[in-house]
């Protein structure tokens, strides 16, 4: 009998100490994210939604420039020593923003680098941490993880804003940072604590030229997975400008501080910890749940756009981030468990890149689309990108079960010339 209970993967000890460090590191990372866009739209420039998105572009292209070795990184090295490196990275640049930040010495090009700067170690962390929640559970609790993952990562989504914005009233984004760098502690002391014999080891593929390819090749023989990627590009690069969105709504059109900000940000995150906890209770996610979730952001994102107040605003945001955190995670879950685990990490990488990837490219858009139509037609952008993954997801979802249809329904036959 299967075991389905909600937070199964917390049997494990090394999977409780590492939950325990990523929710404290997480708060950390979403502060710093409001805190960031804040001071770039708000401090640095006058209310400009183009540096905003530029600020983002920097911060995630390294995801797509870089994957080659970070796919390879996470395929053949130790795992837990890379992200002990990587977090301890992320930590120290937290700690320079913060540093020039409340001496009153930043700048928007030193924003720019530093945002470069976490794009270039994200890019080698997100598909290390990715694939390491495997050998943390093993295959068998490997979606209930990912699941739970994700509940983690939005429920810092949620407390982070919030606080952030109640901080940066208060004592401003500078002291926001060096919170931030203070939070990689706690990961890096659970890193530390894990029992190194409870780890579920994995296969390494063999070191060699072609590797950097491999994953490419892997995954242009699957139609599934070329589907899948083709979705999450469209979602990623459109969809997913959460902080383009909801800072321009926020000042723009409802013309409101840095604390509105933060707990408009919180609510998208109570719908993303809602849709991470029912994806906890799914044993393995369908492709139907692709379209369906897709679909669902398309229409919560339209009806953002539209909403004539900041409270129904909020509501909305929290149905778009119910529907985008059910989509992201039954995509990597599905992602994960149908790809071969020597190809596990590269695939893994091609996914956080094609994701995330994809923002240096739509961030500058509905940035500048925000500065000269306005937010509403900024998110209405969203919205179409939800409309054209949902209309991808059922193409592929069509083709999966005609290949199931008895052979008489799959052959054309017609009744003769009349």
């Amino acid at each position: 009998m299967s075991d389905t209970r909600l937070f199964r993967s917390l049997r494990f000890y090394n999977y409780r100490v590492w939950a325990i460090g990523a929710l404290i590191s997480n708060i950390g990372t979403w502060m710093q994210r409001v805190a960031q866009d804040w001071l770039v739209l708000t401090v640095l420039t006058a209310h400009d939604a183009s540096a905003v998105g530029i600020t983002i572009a920097l911060q995630f292209g390294p995801q797509l420039l870089l994957l080659p070795l970070t796919g390879y990184a996470a395929d053949h090295f130790d795992r837990r020593r890379l992200i002990l490196v990587t977090q301890a990275l992320l930590g120290l640049l937290a700690l320079g923003l913060g540093l020039v930040t409340v001496t009153g010495a930043v700048t928007l090009w030193q924003v720019y680098a530093f945002a470069l700067g976490l794009g270039c170690v994200t890019a080698f962390d997100a598909p290390l941490r990715q694939t390491f929640v495997n050998d943390l559970v093993g295959e068998a609790y490997l979606a209930n993880a990912v699941a739970l993952n994700s509940t983690s990562f939005n429920a810092a989504r949620m407390i982070g804003p919030a606080v952030a914005g109640l901080l940066i009233a208060a004592v401003g984004s500078g002291w926001v940072f060096l919170i931030n760098a203070a939070s990689f502690a706690a990961v890096l002391g659970s890193l530390c604590l894990l029992r190194h014999d409870e780890l579920h080891s994995t296969a390494r593929p063999r070191h060699h030229v072609g590797g950097l390819t491999e994953g490419f090749r892997y995954v242009w023989q699957r139609p599934d997975l070329k589907a899948t990627l083709l979705m999450l590009f469209v979602i990623g690069t459109f969809g997913l400008n959460f902080a383009v969105y909801i800072s321009t709504m926020s000042v723009r059109v409802f013309h409101g501080e840095a604390g509105q900000y933060g707990l408009l940000s919180s609510c998208l995150a109570v719908g993303s910890v809602t849709g991470a906890l029912l994806a906890a209770k799914r044993e393995r996610p369908r492709t139907r749940l692709l379209c369906l979730s897709t679909l669902g952001f398309g229409v919560f994102c339209g009806l953002a756009a539209l909403a004539p107040n900041p409270y129904v605003f909020a509501v909305a945001l929290m149905l778009t981030g119910l529907a985008a955190l059910t989509f992201m995670t039954a995509s990597s879950a599905l992602i994960q468990l149908s790809t071969e685990p020597t190809m596990r990490g590269r695939v893994m990488a091609l996914r956080m890149a094609i994701t995330m990837g994809g923002t240096p490219l739509g961030a500058p858009i509905v940035g500048w689309l925000a500065d000269h139509a306005g937010p509403r037609w900024a998110m209405s952008v969203g919205a179409t990108a939800g409309l054209v993954a949902a209309l991808i997801g059922g193409i592929m979802l069509l083709r999966q079960r005609r290949r199931h249809w008895p052979a008489y329904l799959q052959t054309p036959h017609g009744h003769g010339d009349a």
